[in-house]
C-alpha cells in the first residue's frame, strides 16, 4: 500500500510539474520525470518523456552525469521549437550506444536559406533548435554526440564533446548553422563532419577543435555555400600512426562543390603526421571551379606535413597568415587556377626547429595558371634532396608572377621557374647570412619558358651562380648581384 501511494504521489508530481510548466513558462527538468543523473542508471527513456511533454520548448539537465543507450531523436515537426540546457555546463550526458547522442531533425528539406522558400511548419515548430551549456561523452566505439538533419538556424553554443567517434555531424540538408564557442575534444573520428550533405550559411567560430584521430573539420562530396571558420583553435586533429589527416579537409575529389568561403583568424596546428595538412583541398582533376572563391587570411598555421595543400582549385586568395615547419612544403599547389599569395610570413625562428625531424618548407606550385605569388617573407626554405628545390618553385604553369618576395638564408635554390611560360620575377630580395652560405643558386631557370622576364631583382651570389638560365626565351634584364650579409646579432 505504501508503495503504491508513493508510485501515485510521484505521478502526481510529473502531472502538476508539466501542467505549471505549460502555463508558467518553465523549464522541463529531466529529473523530475526520472532522471537520475548517476552515471550508472540507464536514464535514456526517461529524458525521452521529458522531451515528448516540453510544450514551453526547453529542457533542463540539472548537474548530474545522464546515461544513455540509444539515439535521443527529437522530430522538430512533431515536438515543436526545442533547447537543450545544462545548468552552468554541470551536466554529463554518457552515450553508451551507438549513433548519436541527440539527433535533431527538421522537414527543410527543399528549401533553401530565402525566406520565401521555409514552410510554415519550419517557422512555427522547428527553426533554431537550440543545445547548450552540456557535455556530451561517449562510451561506446560508435557513439557520436549531434546529428543535424534538414534543420534550419540549428544553435550549438557552449558544448564540450569529446571521446566519442564524431562530435557533430551534419547530413541530409541544413541552413544557417551556427556553431560556438563549443570544445570538440579527442574524438576517434572527425570533429565537425559534413558528408553528401547540403549546406547554406554556415558559421564554426570561437571554438576548440582538437585532438580528432582523423580530421578536425571534414567535408565530403558535399554541395556548400557561404561557409565560414573564424576565429578557432584547430589543432593536432591527426594519428601520426594512421592514415593522414587534414585539420581542415574539404574534398570534392568524387563529388560536389565547396565554394564562398572563409579561414580566418584561426591557429591552426598539429604534429607531423605522413601526409597530413593543416588545410587541405581536393577539388576535380576534370574541373577545377569546384572548389573556389575562398580567402584563407589572418591565421597561424604551422606544425604539418604540409601547411596547406591545393588540388584543383580556382579563385583561392591566402594571405596575411603566418607559416611554420611545413615539414615537406608549406604550400604545395597542383592545377590552381587565379591564385593569391600575397602579404604571409614563412618564418624559421630557431626556437620552433629541433634538429630532428627537418622542416624544408617554401612553396611549390605545379599546373598553376593566372597566379600572383608577391610581398611575402620566405626565411630558410628548400630541400637539397629533391630537383625541385627551392623556396618558391614553379613549373609547368603559366602566367605566374612573384614579385617583391624578401626570400632569406634558401637552403638551395631561392625561386625555380622549370618549364613555365609567360611568368615574371620582379623587384623579390634573394639574401644570405655569411653564416648560412648555403645558398646554390638565387634564380634558376630550365626548360622552355617563352615571355618570361626575370628584372629589378637583388640576388645574392650563391655557390654556384646568382642567376642560372637554362632555359629558352627569357629575359634577363637590370638585376643585381649582393654579397651574403653578417647576420645581426
Amino acid at each position: 500500500m505504501k508503495g503504491l501511494l508513493i508510485t501515485f504521489l510521484q505521478r502526481l508530481f510529473i502531472c502538476i510539474t508539466i501542467c505549471v510548466g505549460s502555463e508558467t513558462g518553465y523549464a522541463v527538468n529531466v529529473r523530475d520525470f526520472g532522471a537520475k543523473g548517476d552515471g550508472k542508471t540507464d536514464d535514456t527513456q526517461a529524458i525521452n518523456n521529458a522531451i515528448s511533454v516540453a510544450s514551453d520548448g526547453l529542457v533542463e539537465f540539472p548537474r548530474g552525469r545522464y546515461l544513455i543507450t540509444k539515439t535521443i531523436e527529437i522530430d522538430l515537426s512533431i515536438q515543436g521549437t526545442l533547447g537543450l540546457s545544462g545548468r552552468g555546463a554541470s551536466a554529463v550526458i554518457i552515450m553508451a550506444g551507438a549513433g548519436p547522442a541527440f539527433r535533431f531533425i527538421g522537414s527543410h528539406d527543399k528549401g533553401s536559406a530565402l525566406p520565401a522558400s521555409v514552410k510554415q511548419l519550419t517557422w512555427e515548430k522547428e527553426r533554431m533548435p537550440l543545445i547548450d551549456a552540456l557535455e556530451i561523452t561517449g562510451d561506446h566505439l560508435k557513439a557520436d554526440g549531434i546529428e543535424l538533419r534538414n534543420t534550419l538556424m540549428p544553435t550549438l553554443r557552449a558544448l564540450l564533446i569529446r571521446n566519442v567517434r564524431n562530435g557533430i555531424h551534419l547530413t541530409s540538408r541544413n541552413r544557417n548553422i551556427l556553431i560556438d564557442a563549443c570544445h570538440v575534444y579527442n574524438n576517434s573520428g572527425i570533429g565537425i563532419l559534413m558528408d553528401e550533405v547540403n549546406i547554406h550559411q554556415f558559421i564554426i567560430s570561437d571554438s576548440h577543435i582538437s585532438y580528432c584521430k582523423k580530421g578536425g573539420i571534414k567535408v565530403i562530396k558535399s554541395e556548400i555555400r557561404n561557409f565560414e571558420i573564424t576565429g578557432n583553435d584547430i589543432e593536432y586533429n591527426c594519428d601520426p600512426e594512421g592514415s593522414p589527416s587534414a585539420d581542415i579537409l574539404v574534398d570534392c575529389s568524387q563529388g560536389g562543390s565547396v565554394r564562398e568561403g572563409t579561414i580566418s583568424g584561426n591557429t591552426i596546428q598539429a604534429i607531423p603526421s605522413p601526409g597530413g595538412a593543416n588545410i587541405r583541398f581536393l577539388g576535380l582533376e576534370s574541373n577545377p571551379d569546384k572548389i573556389g572563391l575562398w580567402s584563407i587570411t589572418g591565421n597561424h598555421i604551422s606544425n604539418q606535413d604540409f601547411n596547406i595543400h591545393l588540388e584543383n582549385t580556382r579563385g583561392i586568395s591566402i594571405t596575411g597568415n603566418t607559416f611554420i615547419r611545413g615539414y615537406t612544403r608549406h604550400l604545395l599547389i597542383n592545377n590552381a587556377v587565379n591564385l593569391i599569395i600575397n602579404g604571409n610570413v614563412f618564418d624559421h625562428n630557431e626556437d620552433y626547429f629541433p634538429a630532428q625531424p627537418a622542416a624544408y618548407g617554401g612553396i611549390l606550385l605545379s599546373r598553376g595558371e593566372n597566379v600572383l605569388i608577391s610581398d611575402n617573407i620566405i626565411d630558410g626554405s628548400g630541400n637539397r634532396n629533391e630537383e625541385l628545390a627551392g623556396a618558391i618553385v614553379v613549373s609547368d604553369s603559366r602566367e605566374v608572377s612573384i614579385m617583391a618576395c624578401h626570400i632569406k638564408n634558401p637552403k638551395v635554390n631561392g625561386i625555380q621557374i622549370d618549364k613555365s611560360i609567360n611568368s615574371q620575377i620582379m623587384n623579390c630580395i634573394i639574401s644570405e647570412s655569411a653564416q648560412n652560405n648555403g645558398m646554390l643558386q638565387g634564380i634558376l631557370l630550365k626548360g622552355i619558358c617563352s615571355g618570361t622576364m626575370v628584372k629589378d631583382n637583388s640576388v645574392a651570389k650563391g655557390k654556384l651562380a646568382g642567376i642560372s638560365n637554362h632555359a629558352t626565351h627569357v629575359l634577363v634584364k637590370d638585376n643585381i648581384l649582393i654579397q651574403a650579409f653578417t647576420k645581426l646579432k
